[in-house]
């Protein structure tokens, strides 16, 4: 039987929570170990009206989890590995990566502003929640007559402000969702197909962040998630790591393997002014060496970044 005594740092966000919960669960009941959870707030929690392209530094969502693992106030970090810098700060390290949930994008549509019709079936000149940069120049593109709007809040809060009428839709990431099971039956749901409407990296995947030099607890999270996955997440993430850019580069990524190849269909948009956008540039390789794909495609992205 493990003894072993664990503190879990994580955001109080109902979805980060679920995720800091069911890390708990895994460590109790597959490992033996002794875990609790302390709730840590974040600056992304504290400033919830600017737009996250606007917002200054980097790590808005993990810095305040980063610094307490750092002073040993807790033993590991459970992220949507979505939110971790590619980077990691000196001191800290990723030990596990996995529990992949649905990686597509959701569209939550108002009943009365739907259409039915198109990739994004909104109706013309309707209002579209969202502050990622990703998802806004994949609107431009597809549906220009759409009204884009900046979105903040936890899953709930959107939602919520969805019903409100401030919107006639949104873009959420459908693992969120998932996890969260919420009762969407007065809206309509479409999830987007990766394909087309490209998610961001990782997306959908947990993290554990955990102190480089801690051999205690980097012997038990080592174990958890899968190889699989943390390939997965260096594939995509590898690409976002080149243009050091975080969370406020418009790029989205789409992986699969297949016969020992990866492939790695990613866009880039091309933005007019501080809220235009003029496009997406594609890349998509096949290959079998990961850093290779990585380099490819970030040399034929990287023009005009």
């Amino acid at each position: 039987m493990n003894n072993t005594k664990l503190t879990i740092g994580s955001r109080g966000s109902d979805l980060a929570l679920y995720q800091a919960n069911f890390i708990q669960k895994v460590l109790v009941e597959e490992h033996g170990c002794d875990v609790e959870i302390m709730i840590i707030k974040t600056s992304g929690d504290k400033i919830d009206n600017i737009s996250f392209d606007k917002m200054e530094g980097k790590g808005f969502f993990t810095k305040e989890l980063e610094d307490a693992l750092l002073a040993n106030e807790i033993d590991l970090a459970v992220h949507s590995l979505k939110d971790l810098m590619t980077s990691q700060p000196e001191g800290l390290k990723l030990g596990a990566a996995g529990y992949r949930a649905d990686s597509r994008e959701m569209l939550l549509i108002r009943k009365e502003s739907f259409t039915g019709e198109g990739l994004l079936p909104v109706k013309s000149g309707g209002v579209i929640g969202t502050s990622s940069a990703r998802r806004k120049c994949q609107i431009a593109h597809f549906s220009p007559d759409l009204v884009i709007k900046d979105l903040r809040g936890n899953v709930p809060t959107r939602v919520n402000k969805l019903r409100a009428g401030g919107y006639d839709a949104i873009v959420i990431a459908a693992a969120g969702v998932i996890r969260l099971e919420l009762d969407l039956s007065d809206l309509e749901v479409v999830l987007l197909d990766p394909e087309q409407y490209l998610p961001a990296p990782a997306q959908g995947i947990l993290g554990i962040q955990i102190r480089s030099n801690d051999r205690r607890v980097e012997d038990i999270i080592s174990k958890l998630g899968s190889k699989e996955e943390m390939k997965t997440a260096m594939l995509e993430r590898g690409l976002l790591a080149k243009f050091e850019l975080g969370c406020s580069l418009p790029l989205g990524v789409v992986s699969s393997f297949k016969d020992n190849e990866y492939r790695l269909k990613a866009i880039l948009g091309r933005r007019v002014g501080e809220d235009g956008w003029d496009g997406l540039d594609r890349v998509e390789i096949t290959g079998s060496d990961i850093d290779t794909i990585v380099e490819e495609a970030f040399s034929k992205l990287n023009v005009g970044v």
